[in-house]
């Protein structure tokens, strides 16, 4: 059972305990108003992509379609999600110039881990600006390091400065923004940052100040990337002309400060919050019995979602 405590087996649940549950695309815990304890000499092993999990037969389990039974579920997909991931802390994410900024600099010059976000840059000014807009958008206390990296140019190392904060939620968010691949070229175009004009231009400024510069001669900014398909999406946003190199080297699109007045951008709705709702394939159903000592089966009455997670499965008590 995945308690917001942690891990605990079924029959150490008490009424007042806090389970976690989906809703929706999210995980929000839910209280147990009362347990009930049953007996039976039938169950049945549920086997997904992750886990196997046994149930009685009549339990019923979140699907695409509602809730089904768990004897009938062989060949579906199940709600689930990363039950080791449930502990963590979660963020509010606050749309705005700052979170623009942050999601730019992150995809010009910044680094997503497995659980952390970082951006190591020569320029302390640039990581100032990076480290306030890290917490204004997210809450997360972000300081500068002074560092020393190779430089492969000099054939020497040269100081620096890094921001780097250690969040499994921020980086799979970041994840999320950029399509799951956080690669600098093979990043998506986090299309979240259309989500209103003061956001997107937070993110052109980021971008800017990572892969990018001002132009002294006209009133605008270049930006550069060998990830084509990014400047192709953004140069569509823009109102821009983009053609692409294509002798290896990276790519340079030109924004011009009056790119507005062409009409080309449109807001659009994504997720602020990260989804950690997923669907996982049932392989197979198996039934078992016993002649002996009878299964002990427990069951929920939760409030206010009904729903609870089993291995970050989600299922509720029978109907």
């Amino acid at each position: 059972m995945n308690t917001v405590e942690g891990r605990v087996q079924a029959r150490d649940v008490r009424v007042g305990c806090r389970l976690w549950t989906l809703d929706g695309e999210r995980t929000v815990p839910t209280t147990v108003a009362a347990v009930v304890t049953a007996r039976a000499r039938e169950v049945v092993d549920v086997v997904t992509d992750h886990v196997m999990f046994t149930v009685a037969p009549d339990q019923m389990l979140g699907t695409p379609d509602g809730w089904v039974h768990a004897r009938d579920a062989a060949g579906t997909v199940l709600a689930w999600t990363q039950a080791r991931k449930l502990c963590r802390t979660r963020l509010t994410v606050r749309p705005g110039h700052e979170l623009g900024y942050l999601i730019g600099a992150t995809c010009a010059d910044g680094t997503v881990g497995k659980n952390y976000v970082s951006l190591v840059v020569n320029d302390e000014a640039f990581a100032v600006r990076y480290a306030a807009c890290l917490t204004a958008a997210v809450g997360l206390p972000a300081q500068l390091e002074r560092v020393t990296r190779p430089s492969g140019y000099l054939r020497r190392d040269v100081p620096g400065f890094r921001v780097r904060v250690v969040s499994s939620y921020l980086a799979d968010l970041m994840r999320q923004y950029v399509g799951g691949d956080a690669n600098h070229k093979r990043q998506g175009f986090p299309r979240v940052v259309l989500r209103d004009r003061e956001t997107f231009e937070g993110f052109l400024d980021g971008y800017t100040d990572g892969d990018g510069y001002r132009s002294r001669a006209w009133s605008g900014r270049l930006l550069v990337s060998a990830n084509v398909p990014f400047l192709t999406d953004l140069a569509q946003v823009v109102g821009a002309r983009f053609t692409p190199r294509t002798n290896g080297l990276a790519s340079h699109l030109v924004v011009v400060d009056s790119w507005s007045s062409r009409g080309t951008f449109h807001a659009e709705q994504h997720p602020l919050q990260l989804r950690e709702s997923r669907w996982t394939q049932v392989h197979e159903v198996r039934p078992r019995t016993t002649l002996n000592k009878p299964f002990t089966l427990y069951s929920y009455r939760l409030d206010p979602h009904p729903g609870f997670l089993v291995n970050g499965h989600l299922v509720r008590q029978p109907w």
